[in-house]
């Protein structure tokens, strides 16, 4: 009788252990680490662990994991990626959850049942997506998130901003909380369409066999968007294209990369917006971060330029001789020789 008893009470403890459990980390590639709310220490997981409302999962540099929820949703995490389960709630009529990704690559497939209303919602810093039944793949860096749709439809937000809507095969991006981009068309052969088949193969079903890709995600996608906010800037839409290209900036940690976004936007301020202020802001940065890059010859001279513009000689002076003494054969020094015999000849 009393092993009966013993049996019985250790069933039960066993059923309170479990119960509250909203799903597993069904797989794992590498090193993944858990802990059961914010501000714990992180501990290792193993495939199998059961997780609840308010854990956090977090990957490690080339490790993989796929989390399956009682629903038979999936979240695929890749390459340093961190995501809490915020909310979790299932019952016959409804499910409603909120994931938080403080940052890195997803795959979110939600499973849409037959008669059960689905309200999830995957937050970022900075942007909100609203699913009701789909597949789409995001990546979030720093104040920065990138969504492509995958099935169905799903609905992005900033910080209490318009939404807007992303379809299969195309690409919404915003950053810093403001209203999303428009969506584009992953059009065929395109540096976007290598980003996407990029990130689809860092969170498919299988952990990648490369890393290397995850890595070149950010500059790919920032590339693409210094010239998407090009054409955008040709095509009359300044706002739209320095928000483009504010986007690459966030996302990109590369000179080269950084330092063509700041000089389109540089051009956008002072060839459409009349804006020189603006525009010298942009070249001083150049010059003040990223000093031995090619792009530095360029934004030395239109800084020169633009202070001359702007009636500030001696300032003007200063950026040209420094041009003229850095670069003595270089593409603007007729400009700037003729510059300089104009303000010479001002005394």
């Amino acid at each position: 009788m009393k092993i009966v008893i013993l049996i019985s009470l250790f069933i039960l403890y066993l059923s309170s252990l479990a119960y509250g459990a909203i799903g597993e980390i069904e797989k794992i590639d590498g090193t993944v680490l858990y802990r059961e709310q914010a501000g714990i220490p992180y501990k290792k997981a193993k495939a199998g662990l059961t997780i609840n409302t308010g854990y956090w999962i977090k990957t490690e540099p080339k490790s993989w994991t796929i989390i399956k929820l009682i629903d038979g949703s999936k979240f695929t995490l890749s390459d340093n990626t961190e995501l809490e389960i915020s909310e979790y709630l299932l019952d016959k009529g409804k499910k409603n959850g909120v994931f938080y990704v403080a940052q890195g690559k997803i795959r979110a497939t939600v499973v849409k049942l037959t008669g059960q209303t689905t309200n999830y919602k995957v937050k970022t810093p900075t942007a909100v997506a609203g699913i009701k039944g789909t597949e789409f793949l995001m990546f979030a860096k720093g104040q920065a998130n990138v969504f492509f749709g995958n099935e169905n439809t799903v609905y992005i937000t900033g910080h209490d901003t318009p939404e807007k809507i992303l379809i299969p095969d195309s690409m919404i991006q915003n950053t810093r909380g403001l209203t999303p981009a428009e969506p584009v068309k992953v059009e065929h052969g395109s540096l976007l369409e290598d980003a996407k088949k990029g990130l689809s193969i860092l969170t498919a079903a299988v952990p990648p066999k490369e890393w290397e890709i995850s890595g070149a995600l950010p500059n790919i996608i920032a590339r693409w968007d210094i010239n998407y906010g090009h054409y955008l800037a040709d095509s009359g839409k300044y706002e739209e294209a320095l928000y483009i290209f504010q986007i690459a900036l966030d996302l990109s940690d590369k000179p080269e990369i950084r330092a063509d976004a700041r000089l389109e936007r540089g051009t956008v301020y002072s060839r459409f917006l009349r804006n020189p202020e603006a525009a010298l802001a942009e070249y001083l940065l150049i010059l003040e971060e990223y000093p031995e890059i090619p792009q530095k010859e360029t934004a030395l001279y239109l800084a020169g330029m633009t202070l001359y513009e702007l009636g500030l000689k001696k300032q003007a002076k200063q950026r040209l001789y420094q041009y003229k003494k850095t670069y003595p054969e270089g593409k603007y020094i007729t400009n700037v020789e003729t510059i300089l015999r104009l303000l010479e000849n001002e005394k």
